[in-house]
């Protein structure tokens, strides 16, 4: 493990490789660093190192003590609709769901947050004004689509 701190991710099915591999052909900057296989004489479980973004993640696929919740999700501030839209397909899709505000859960079970970088600006504007009808706009949607919002702030 290159890194000393990393968000370790409890995977409970056996499918924290095939996670890990999926979201690094996600995003740049991504790879699996190493994976163990052991058994701790309860059952087989797998460490999974992996970077997203450079970012250093974890996964421990150990069984079904713990369960993944929205208390924790990764988010990914994109730099356009375009890069919002792929990711959003991607992680929706085989049994992904959408939730709100720009959230989903995958098909692992994992939540995330994709939207553009365009929306900070909005919704953190210094004008109280334009960042409340951003963050009107933003509650509305699923997948985030930054020309309503846009439009919502200008309107």
């Amino acid at each position: 493990m290159s890194n000393s701190i990393r968000t370790c991710l409890w995977f409970r099915d056996g499918r924290g490789q095939e996670a890990a591999q999926y979201y690094c052909s996600l995003l740049p900057n991504s790879k699996v660093e190493s994976s163990y296989l052991g058994d701790n004489g309860f059952g087989e479980f797998a460490v999974i190192d992996f970077t997203l973004g450079g970012v250093p993640y974890q996964i421990l696929d150990a069984g079904p003590m713990f369960t993944l919740s929205e208390a924790v999700s990764i988010a990914v501030a994109t730099e356009d609709q375009a890069e919002t839209d792929r990711l959003w397909a991607a992680f929706t899709c085989n049994g992904g769901t959408e939730t709100a505000c720009g959230w989903l859960k995958d098909r692992y079970g994992v939540s995330w947050q994709i939207y553009p970088k365009r929306l900070l600006e909005l919704t953190m504007h210094a004008d109280k004004a334009i960042s409340s009808k951003a963050m009107a706009a933003m509650m509305k949607q699923k997948k985030i689509d930054i020309a309503e919002i846009e439009a919502a702030v200008v309107a």
